[in-house]
């Protein structure tokens, strides 16, 4: 038994990946699901939807390989972290869509946590903030907005997983309700300190400590798949959120390396050690991996819309068919225009966390088109991965710009102008990988690493391989003009906030 099967169960897609013993790639399915978006800054997922395209995906990826159950040492998960769901113990019928990350629908039940002192008691045991981005006010919409649910949850009826959770129990036959410390660690109702599910936080979220799953290790036996799914049984032996699976992916097992992931959104996680770091600069201090009963934290920066802003250009404004053709068409931008693009479709994230403000559109002149909305969207991603940055190095000061490299990963990582124009705003490098799928192979690790397949974390960390190092080439003087007129459009759209 040689291969891993990773699955990465993302935000728009499902997708199944098979791993060699030497960490190639031996085959990859991938499924596309809908989403739903019932009411303004809300968005949905069908649960079933996303189980269907799983087990698909992986059946698709086997059959690709040319592989049998047999074949498989352990399988892998990886997910979109915080998007929550909630099902029947008995049957595993979920009582209400999934509410996904992106979902802003309890931004009031946020705000009067908050305006009622909760957040610092919050802060300190979670390292969260207080954010509709996080799943426990999300479990208690639901309980609260479902009829009969909160009696059903009392009575130890009902259950509560983030996608993991959810795919495990059905990969499972709902003999195994468990998850990780990582995707714990993004619930608010998780003491990061001691490792723990919090009395005090599930009674402030008003959820019962019943509907709540096992927290495991990253890399352990979470229970074995019924053979019916995949023609023999199968171990489940990793999971990972899929931020934290992209940084152990990039073998950022020391402290001081960062990884950044451009994905629907964009994610930054740098790794500091046994000891979590308090933010000053609004970032997130989380959970990196935990491994042998020992947690490895991390400072985070999220940032909700990178790729999607891509697929906006597409989809929305239809200026190009295909995400490949952003950057040669940015490349042709009229260099005496400055257009900012503040992408805050759903609100902004690290540093700033306000989920009321919308979107907007700086500088724009008669002569604007659609090559300078192309280069504004690029860039934006840009100058967001620079606010988390800088945050950073303010919170971290071992984080000096000399130490730190930065490793990237996910779908923008393609675009050569893109991750060009990153360096440059930084003035630093970036690194982009022989294995663009950093995010599928963190998980593949951690299953392989407990089925014995791949080696501890010092040994796996001498495969990562470079593909590409982006230089900084940019002078002083236009980086400082390009962040100033950043600075500036940010300023705009924080202004806008009318509290609402």
């Amino acid at each position: 038994m040689s291969f891993v099967l990773a699955i990465d169960q993302g935000t728009t897609s499902s997708r199944a990946i098979v791993f060699r013993s030497d960490i190639s790639i031996a085959a990859v399915a991938q499924q596309e699901f809908p989403q739903h978006f019932p009411a303004s800054g809300w968005v949905e997922h069908e649960p079933e939807d996303i189980w269907t395209s799983t087990v698909m995906t992986c059946r698709d990826a086997l059959d690709k390989a040319g592989i049998k159950a047999k074949d498989i040492a352990a399988i892998g998960i990886t997910n979109q972290r915080e998007t929550t769901v909630v099902w029947d113990r008995a049957t595993g019928q979920a009582v209400h869509r999934a509410i996904v990350w992106q979902d802003r629908r309890t931004a009031d039940i946020c705000a009067k946590l908050k305006a009622d002192g909760y957040e610092p008691d919050v802060s300190a045991k979670t390292g969260l903030i207080i954010d509709p981005y996080f799943s426990g006010t999300k479990v208690a919409w639901i309980l609260d907005h479902v009829p009969g649910a909160r009696e059903r949850a009392e009575r130890g009826e009902l259950l509560f997983g983030t996608v993991d959770c959810y795919l495990l129990w059905r990969l499972t036959g709902g003999r195994v309700h468990a998850t990780d410390a990582t995707n714990a660690s993004r619930t608010l109702l998780f003491n990061i300190h001691t490792g723990q599910w919090d009395d005090t936080l599930l009674k402030l979220l008003r959820v019962p400590r019943s509907m709540l799953p096992e927290v495991k290790d990253s890399s352990a036996e979470f229970g074995t798949t019924t053979p019916d799914l995949f023609g023999g049984p199968i171990k489940v032996s990793g999971i990972a959120g899929d931020q934290q699976a992209a940084t152990i992916g990039q073998a950022c097992f020391t402290p001081g390396m960062m990884k950044s992931t451009y994905g629907t959104g964009c994610f930054a996680l740098l790794n500091t050690g046994a000891t979590p770091v308090k933010s000053n600069n609004k970032l997130l201090t989380t959970i990196a991996y935990q491994l042998g009963g020992v947690r490895t934290y991390a400072l985070e920066g999220s940032i909700f819309v990178a790729g999607s802003a891509v697929q906006w250009l597409r989809d929305g404004l239809g200026i190009i068919k295909h995400a490949a053709e952003t950057g040669p068409l940015a490349d042709k931008s009229d260099s005496m225009q400055s257009v900012y693009l503040v992408p805050a479709f759903v609100g902004l994230g690290a540093p700033y966390w306000n989920p009321r403000v919308r979107g907007a559109l700086f500088g724009l002149t008669r002569n604007t088109g659609p090559a300078e909305l192309a280069h504004a969207t690029l860039e934006s991603v840009c100058y967001q991965t620079y606010d988390l940055w800088a945050a950073m190095r303010a919170d971290w000061p071992d984080a000096s710009a000399a130490t730190i490299v930065l490793r990237v990963d996910g779908g923008m990582t393609a675009s050569d102008w893109t991750m060009q124009r990153l360096a440059d705003l930084l003035d630093a490098p970036v690194d982009r990988p022989m294995i663009q799928e950093t995010t599928a192979l963190g998980a593949a690790y951690l299953a392989g690493l407990n089925a014995g397949v791949y080696p501890e974390p010092e040994k796996f960390a001498d495969n990562w391989r470079l593909e590409h190092r982006f230089k900084p080439a940019m002078s002083a003087a236009t980086r400082q003009r390009k962040l100033a007129g950043w600075a500036r459009a940010v300023k705009g759209v924080l202004a806008s906030d009318e509290g609402e």
